[in-house]
């Protein structure tokens, strides 16, 4: 698991970093940088399950946001094919930006349940 944290804290860094040119840093920063510091913390051994889910049940919801909203996930999927969204780093369509949104919000959540699941896991021993 330290490992899993370790590479999951540098890439929510580097998320982070990479929003610089983003319409919105001021959302994506904090979002990706909770998760880093969540992931700074696990690999130190200190678990905040309050802190996960928190984290989980607000990043759920807007990637359900994500996911209906104009632009969103399904516009990219049926108006526009799928269409690579890794093509370039700009994103000049806006379904590519809101697809890209959804899909770390995703990652976000699906780390912070893997490591709601190991503390509680480490509590019960």
């Amino acid at each position: 698991m330290k490992l899993f944290n370790i590479i999951f804290c540098i890439l929510f860094v580097l998320f982070a970093g990479l929003q610089y040119n983003d319409p919105d840093p001021y959302v994506w920063v904090p979002i990706y940088l909770y998760g880093a510091v969540l992931c700074w913390l696990a690999y130190k051994n200190k678990y905040y399950p309050k802190a996960y889910i928190t984290g989980i049940v607000l990043y759920t919801l807007y990637a359900v946001y994500k996911i209906f909203d104009r632009n969103g996930l399904l516009d990219w999927i049926n108006e526009h094919h799928a269409e690579n969204i890794a093509g370039t780093m700009k994103a000049e369509k806006p379904w590519i930006e809101e697809s890209r949104e959804f899909f770390g919000l995703l990652i976000l959540v699906i780390v912070l349940i893997i490591d709601l699941v190991f503390a509680r896991r480490k509590q019960h021993r």
